[in-house]
């Protein structure tokens, strides 16, 4: 039924599309006819919608991975810098969180970390929607800051890095099998800012997979349980991401090289000062606009790494 309302709506918007064109072509018919030169900027207007359109159905179209339609599960941790780095981990968490927005997807934090003064030490969170894993799966990687420093009263100058870690979750019908007498789990009292019991109570969960050593934990929900199941999501998404890396060859198309969250490292640079400019070091696209890119406008920066993936 998924894969049936995603060929659906599909289908629907290559319709919408037709339609738009032929509206174009009807209106440069009128103004051909009757010489009306009037009807230019109108024609104008309606060709820029429809190659709006038909961008967003290309990038569409180059979402053919096998695991691209899955939701997303994504995990920010900052680089070296304390605060600095933290704050930034935030920033880019905004950056996702826009961006969901903006598409229309539902993004659930599964666990936080604050940082002990501003910004973040850890977020992951899923991103629910029709090709959320295939959208994002452009953005894994380190991402470098250059600005002046909100937290230096000197004014300097401040290089950050935060690392975006983005896997497929794992849907029901992938038979991934988990041994519950292969499993640690821990329960302790959440940390940071919470309601009335997330405090008081040891809600939050730690699971660890003793035959890999992988550890997941949740302390966002109110309830044991339900941090309990969010943990789990993780680990099976975890545990699917190792299987296949074992079974195929395929690494860097699921989960990536592993670098350093530091210099040398960086898939994408965002230079506040002395100029803006952000610029994907993997296709060389440059955009401008700082402001429109951290408020989540990013499928430029999707497109083009699509079209490389497609065309290497």
């Amino acid at each position: 039924m998924k894969q049936l309302n995603g060929l659906k709506a599909k289908m629907q918007q290559i319709q919408e599309l037709e339609m738009h064109i032929e509206d174009v072509e009807v209106m440069c018919e009128l103004s051909e006819e009757e010489n009306d030169t009037g009807i230019l900027k109108e024609i104008e207007a309606n060709l820029l919608k429809v190659e709006d359109e038909v961008k967003i159905l290309q990038i569409e179209v180059l979402l053919s991975g096998p695991y691209d339609r899955n939701n997303a599960i994504v995990a920010l941790h900052p680089g070296a810098g304390g605060t600095e780095s933290q704050d930034w981990a935030e920033m880019l968490y905004r950056m996702y969180t826009r961006w969901a927005e903006r598409k229309g997807f539902n993004l659930e934090v599964l666990d936080f970390l604050p940082g002990d003064e501003a910004g973040i030490k850890s977020v992951t969170f899923s991103v629910t929607g029709d090709n959320a894993y295939g959208y994002l799966r452009s953005e894994k990687g380190v991402h470098r800051l250059v600005r002046i420093s909100p937290f230096d009263a000197s004014g300097r100058r401040h290089t950050s890095f935060a690392s975006v870690d983005v896997i497929p979750e794992v849907s029901d019908d992938e038979e991934l099998q988990i041994d519950p007498g292969e499993l640690k789990i821990d329960t302790y009292r959440a940390g940071g800012a919470g309601g009335q019991h997330v405090n008081k109570t040891d809600s939050a969960v730690r699971i660890t997979h003793l035959p890999t050593g992988i550890v997941t934990q949740c302390q966002n929900e109110r309830s044991q349980h339900s941090n309990k199941l969010a943990a789990m999501k993780i680990l099976a998404a975890k545990l699917f991401e190792l299987k296949q890396r074992q079974k195929e060859e395929e690494l860097l198309k699921i989960r990536g090289e592993q670098q350093d969250i530091g210099w040398g490292s960086q898939i994408r640079s965002y230079v506040f000062h002395p100029y803006s400019m952000i610029k994907d070091h993997r296709t060389d696209v440059e955009v401008g606009n700082v402001e429109k890119v951290m408020n989540g406008d990013l499928d430029t920066f999707i497109s083009a790494y699509l079209s490389r993936a497609i065309d290497n």
